[in-house]
């Protein structure tokens, strides 16, 4: 982008948390999404032909299709959320078009939730709450929705990036022992401050787990990773929690699991076809399901934000973004 005095023209695809809105209006030149709809294929396509930078979130489709649209000013897309499945980043790549998005603001706010699962799961809480919502409770019982106990069990975490170390920190405190699958080991360091045993062999980890958590990024690597074979390997009462992406787990496969009561549970925060989420899902007692509410508190979004905003300033003033996905031509 050639450094000008001029403000840059900013297309922002979703609504913000306020505080950012104000100050990207002092520092750019935005189009805010005022309504919060879902943007269509054809406002995407407008967007590309009109601005200098695309502010996208998950729920936008940036394909080859929109790209081959993109007009000459487009040269940043700055991605509003850290995974950057949903953009074509080659097609970005080919047109010179530059992505960031925001990584590392979300990790607490994420391991938080993924906690939260694998102590609603096991405990049944998710039943016990509808149940006395529906004026179905008649009252303590010895042996009411008794559940599992989650100390002493063995939690195996699929990704020990920022998130699935944040979450091993967490279940240390609730008495789990912590194993983990990863493309890399983590250091010897890490592991010695984790208490973590690495399993090479993702097929005998998944075996031996009482509570299998999915914090990897989805790849063309771990698209389906999570296959019926994989799945069919969980113990009898083990629960599988996923708060990554849910195309890396084989849906119906899991649901043929959980309706046969062959694994204990599952609490899940994303789905294979979101917003869309599987009516056999729907249906079931033994799973907690969430609407990708991980990421969702006022502190973790303002932070999204302010990257967005950073990034952006970055580029515009013509410096490489902190937060670059793929070079694009920047100048």
């Amino acid at each position: 982008m050639t450094v000008t005095s001029k403000k840059p023209d900013v297309v922002v695809t979703r609504k913000l948390p306020e505080p950012i809105e104000v100050r990207m209006m002092e520092l750019f030149r935005p189009r805010l999404n005022t309504d919060d709809h879902r943007f269509t294929e054809a406002e995407l396509i407008d967007a590309v032909r009109t601005a200098d930078v695309l502010v996208p979130t998950v729920t936008d489709r940036v394909d080859a299709a929109v790209l081959r649209e993109a007009g000459p000013r487009l040269k940043l897309i700055a991605n509003f959320g850290t995974g950057v499945n949903h953009i074509d980043l080659k097609a970005a790549a080919e047109r010179g078009i530059t992505v960031t998005n925001t990584p590392g603001v979300l990790t607490e706010d994420t391991a938080d939730l993924t906690m939260a699962l694998i102590l609603a799961a096991p405990r049944r809480i998710g039943e016990g709450e509808r149940l006395l919502r529906a004026g179905k409770w008649e009252g303590w019982g010895p042996t009411f929705l008794l559940g599992h106990r989650i100390a002493g069990q063995r939690l195996g975490i699929i990704g020990m990036g920022r998130i699935g170390q944040a979450v091993a920190r967490r279940a240390l405190g609730f008495g789990l022992t912590v194993h983990y699958h990863n493309r890399k080991r983590v250091p010897e360091a890490t592991e010695e401050e984790l208490q973590a045993s690495y399993w090479e062999d993702l097929d005998q980890m998944i075996a031996h787990m009482d509570i299998l958590s999915v914090n990897c990024p989805l790849t063309e690597q771990t698209r389906g990773m999570l296959s019926a074979a994989r799945l069919g390997r969980l113990q009898r009462h083990a629960v599988i929690v996923n708060t990554a992406r849910g195309e890396i787990v084989d849906e119906d496969a899991l649901c043929d699991l959980l309706e046969k009561r062959l694994i204990g549970g599952a609490g899940l925060d994303v789905f294979q076809n979101a917003p869309r989420v599987n009516p056999r899902l729907l249906k079931l007692e033994n799973v907690v399901l969430t609407p990708h509410m991980g990421s969702a508190t006022t502190a973790g979004r303002v932070a999204m934000g302010e990257k967005v905003i950073i990034n952006i300033k970055s580029f515009a003033d013509g410096n490489a973004p902190p937060d670059r996905v793929i070079a694009g031509v920047t100048t």
